[in-house]
């Protein structure tokens, strides 16, 4: 009994998603269908079917992206497959000194007119617009009409139950039939459909990369040599300048200390200060550039030591068996203290949650959620602390995602490809 019930259960929900796929498929078709009977319907000359071509091309144009990005996330609910959309960003719009905007294609007078320019272009010059046109004409001929099986015996099925006669009957018995067994099968056709002409070319998609890891090579650079600023500036006008005054404050305590001994020794004892209050900098900016927590017990430990001295209640969530390569550690143990950092001064929140596990599924993939009680309203903008925070997990193939609703809660979730050690 249980396994007539999983089997309808799952010839119902195959029905359902041959359904789905079948309207999702045709809607390109149905434009072009529209156009047709409207050319028959109101067409007056022999010229008139230029009109509904032109409106039937505007349409399929319009409806290509949705179509396939309705597709790609149909496709990966149901089956856990995940196909790239491979569009290309578009790079951020820049106004020169000259008043003009560059969008990376022209100049232009003004942003506006910037953005609609490079949204033009990337629109027409991106592979991935050519390869949802075509997946618009195969589609239907393919993942479409095998979908379709389903609900058409099933119409079939209706009209011939509701008449009379014997042949007709028996063509709806035949539809019905055909109809439960099709369901559960129909729509599987998606998948590799998708796979095969969704997916971004090897050549392409290693073009794509190559130029991704050389934007971060970029990025890189240019945040090593930041850090490298501040730990010069750090030590020039912290430690340094504090061991050159003890330096010149034994010296004239040498000098003193047969004429004026008190004063030698008052000397000795802000010198002695002093040392002690280059150590605690210099230990300061140690656990800055690497935390010996993190070094000494893990990236479990260190967040749970971050929480302590953060001035949210922060609740940590860890799995203690966590051992991940050091690069990845340290990158995620800033990303973190990033967070509760800007959750305590721009979010106004009073209590944080972190939680640190690896994916369930086996896939080898370190997930961090940050969650804060604060005011919300977090983006990405450019040139901001998380489009950076962005781009440092970039580097180790990661990924941020940003939940923050106005009035909050924020909710950051960062996942990181890690093997452990």
């Amino acid at each position: 009994m249980r396994q007539v019930v999983s089997w309808a259960a799952g010839a119902c929900a195959g029905f359902v998603r041959a359904c789905a796929v079948t309207a999702v498929s045709m809607l390109v078709p149905a434009v072009w269908a529209a156009a047709a009977a409207l050319w028959i319907w109101w067409g007056a000359g022999p010229w008139s079917w230029i009109s509904e071509l032109v409106w039937a091309a505007v349409g399929t144009l319009l409806l290509s992206r949705p179509v396939c990005r309705m597709f790609r996330a149909l496709v990966a609910k149901w089956t856990g497959t995940v196909v790239p959309a491979g569009y290309r960003r578009a790079e951020p719009v820049v106004r020169l000194s000259t008043g003009y905007w560059w969008n990376g294609f022209s100049y232009e007078r003004t942003r506006r007119d910037a953005l609609q320019d490079q949204r033009l272009r990337l629109r027409w010059r991106d592979p991935a617009t050519w390869r949802d046109l075509r997946f618009t004409g195969i589609a239907p001929l393919t993942a479409g009409l095998v979908a379709a099986v389903p609900p058409a015996a099933l119409a079939v099925a209706v009209l011939g139950l509701v008449r009379q006669s014997s042949t007709a009957l028996l063509a709806g018995a035949l539809g019905l039939a055909v109809a439960v067994a099709s369901a559960p099968y129909a729509w599987r056709l998606a998948e590799p459909v998708a796979v095969r002409f969704l997916r971004t070319p090897p050549a392409a998609a290693l073009a794509d990369r190559v130029a991704e890891l050389t934007a971060q090579r970029a990025d890189t650079t240019v945040a090593q040599a930041a850090e490298i600023r501040r730990i010069e500036r750090d030590l020039h006008d912290g430690a340094q300048a504090r061991l050159v005054a003890l330096g010149l404050s034994l010296t004239t305590a040498e000098k003193l200390m047969e004429s004026d001994p008190e004063q030698a020794r008052e000397l000795m004892r802000q010198a002695r200060t002093g040392a002690a209050a280059s150590l605690t900098e210099l230990r300061e900016l140690v656990q800055g550039i690497s935390p010996p927590v993190l070094g000494d017990r893990g990236l479990a430990d260190a967040v749970r030591a971050l929480a302590l001295d953060s001035p949210l209640e922060t609740a940590v969530s860890a799995d203690v068996r966590l051992s991940l390569e050091p690069p990845v550690e340290s990158a995620v143990y800033f990303a973190v203290a990033e967070l509760l950092t800007n959750a305590a001064r721009h979010a106004r929140a009073r209590h944080a949650w972190i939680s640190l596990a690896r994916d369930g599924g086996g896939s080898g993939v370190l997930v961090v959620d940050v969650e804060d009680d604060g005011r919300g309203g977090a983006a990405v903008r450019e040139g901001g602390g998380l489009a950076g925070l962005r781009r440092r997990l970039a580097v180790f193939d990661g990924t941020l995602e940003i939940t923050s609703p106005a009035g909050g809660p924020t909710r950051m979730r960062m996942m990181v490809p890690c093997e452990s050690l």
